[in-house]
């Protein structure tokens, strides 16, 4: 599928199903990648949403992927650009799923635009998002040694040795090749998107929807120390874990990504409370 968005092609997928909200029971979901990925980061996640009758949006970012267009260089500018995609796809409201850096697009978006978000759910994510000075530095002259390393400490060793439960497919690999064809320069203008976005906690206390944390309890990117205040500022909130997991959560276990998602559409709105 694509969508003309701020003058530049917008390739997206729908996961293996025509994109019609008139037949899901919930509002379009629209799933936003992390730093370094594209749409097939969500291939598995998006396909087992749309058989479960989800409508199910997952854009390539500006500059990722096939989208054309420079890659945007800040998260208000990225949320800022999902409302336009929602109008180029003719949504008026949505539920946006966002993975680390597409976490905090999401927040931003949902603070920025509130009439357009009914719910939001954060997977992987930290507020603020740091970005160690080294990694910076070494994305722009030696992208491929920070997208190994990025790969390494986005999935358990359990699932490196063992390659994941797919007949054939090195799960680690998935993850590697996706990353490795983001164009020339992106991974370093995500990395300092995340880093210089200091507003994040900020953001939360704006957003008034009922969201869904998401956490990996082996995430390594991403670690559990950061979510209190994060958790403390959003006024909605249900936080869920998935054991034995790390950052790249879509890839190393997504039927339990799709299972959680699911519960929270069907969980009630003002059953978000602080859970702690």
């Amino acid at each position: 599928m694509q969508l003309t968005v701020a003058g530049h092609r917008c390739c997206l997928s729908t996961g293996g199903r025509p994109f019609d909200p008139a037949c899901s029971r919930w509002l379009p979901l629209l799933l936003i990648h992390g730093a370094a990925n594209d749409r097939d980061a969500w291939q598995q996640v998006a396909g087992g949403l749309a058989a479960a009758g989800c409508a199910v949006l997952v854009p390539d970012l500006p500059g990722h992927g096939l989208s054309s267009g420079p890659p945007l260089r800040s998260i208000e500018a990225l949320a800022d650009w999902l409302v336009r995609l929602l109008d180029a796809a003719a949504v008026e409201q949505a539920i946006l799923v966002g993975h680390s850096m597409g976490s905090l697009i999401a927040l931003e978006c949902a603070a920025r635009h509130p009439q357009r978000v009914h719910r939001l759910a954060l997977l992987g994510t930290s507020a603020p998002m740091p970005v160690a000075e080294v990694l910076l530095s070494c994305a722009a002259a030696h992208p491929d040694s920070v997208l190994r390393m990025m790969n390494e400490y986005s999935l358990t060793q359990r699932f490196q040795l063992t390659g994941g439960t797919g007949h054939g497919i090195w799960g680690p690999g998935v993850t590697l090749a996706i990353m490795r064809r983001s164009p020339p320069g992106t991974l370093a203008i995500d990395l300092a998107n995340c880093n210089h976005y200091v507003r994040g906690l900020e953001a939360a206390a704006r957003v008034a929807c009922p969201t869904l944390l998401l956490v990996a309890c082996r995430d390594r990117m991403t670690p559990r120390r950061n979510l209190p205040a994060l958790q403390s500022a959003l006024r909605q909130v249900l936080r869920a874990e998935i054991p034995d997991c790390g950052h790249a959560m879509m890839n190393e276990q997504p039927q339990a990504v799709v299972e959680h998602l699911l519960n929270f559409l069907v969980s009630p709105a003002n059953a978000a409370g602080q859970a702690r």
